[in-house]
């Protein structure tokens, strides 16, 4: 058991150092990297895509890489903005690594980006342990998920910069009680932002392209009171089936223009 312990700590030391390699050579490039975690389901893909395309109507140079176990579908998606967008196919592997990303970006990465957009792998478990080299953290769950989500997955959202309720537009239907899942935000994570987004309607996205924008420019974020790895990571700390899968074979990557 201690060995296991040492070899997971070892493989989160080695991703910090990677990630906050990654974080220096992105700041002197002028680009904020935000991360984007969520569970399956949560209207992630379609928010974002929604927030890039608002930036390329702008004229701000924005990018993403979205992560999936398997399918370009979401690659698909998100290039209908008009924003450079690569997919990156873990092959069963639950999360993102700083690793993944710095190769991912090398020789790819528009070199007037302002903001870089990480789509993780939707489980709110596995990515909540690992810094992927943002500037930005954000944290996204549906009104259909439950109000008491950040109480069983404390670690990804006292990891967060911004929390973003999604799918606002059925909150009515699902019976969502806001006041309820503010409280148990500000439990785990006292004085973070919360936003109100609806892809359907566009509401929240300018907020939220803002928050990434001012990320970029260096305007000071909340401050969490968990980083990405507070400890050693256990699949089944926070109460959602995972499995380990540090040994896969090394992710495909496409990209889609």
């Amino acid at each position: 058991m201690c060995r296991s312990v040492d070899v997971k700590q070892a493989v989160l030391a080695k991703n910090d150092d990677l990630a906050a390699t990654l974080r220096g050579d992105l700041a002197r490039q002028g680009v904020a990297a935000v991360n984007l975690l969520s569970s399956p389901g949560s209207g992630k893909t379609e928010l974002l895509g929604r927030v890039l395309a608002r930036a390329v109507g702008r004229g701000v140079p924005v990018a993403a890489l979205t992560a999936d176990l398997a399918t370009e579908n979401d690659a698909r998606r998100l290039a209908r903005s008009g924003a450079p967008v690569q997919q990156v196919l873990t092959d069963g592997l639950c999360h993102l690594e700083a690793r993944q990303v710095r190769s991912r970006l090398e020789g790819w990465l528009p070199k007037d980006t302002a903001v870089l957009f990480v789509e993780n792998v939707g489980n709110l478990v596995c990515p909540a342990s690992y810094d992927l080299g943002e500037t930005l953290r954000i944290v996204l769950m549906a009104v259909t998920e439950g109000e008491d989500k950040p109480l069983k997955y404390p670690t990804a959202f006292g990891s967060a910069h911004l929390v973003v309720v999604t799918k606002t537009d059925l909150a009515e239907a699902a019976g969502f009680d806001e006041s309820a899942f503010r409280a148990h935000v500000q439990q785990v994570n006292p004085g973070v932002e919360i936003v109100r987004t609806c892809a359907r309607t566009g509401d929240g996205v300018d907020t939220v392209l803002e928050h990434a924008l001012a990320a970029r420019d260096g305007a000071p974020r909340h401050r969490p009171p968990l980083t990405p790895h507070p400890h050693v990571h256990d699949h089944a700390a926070d109460g959602e089936q995972a499995h380990d899968h540090h040994t896969h074979p090394h992710p495909a990557t496409t990209p889609v223009s």
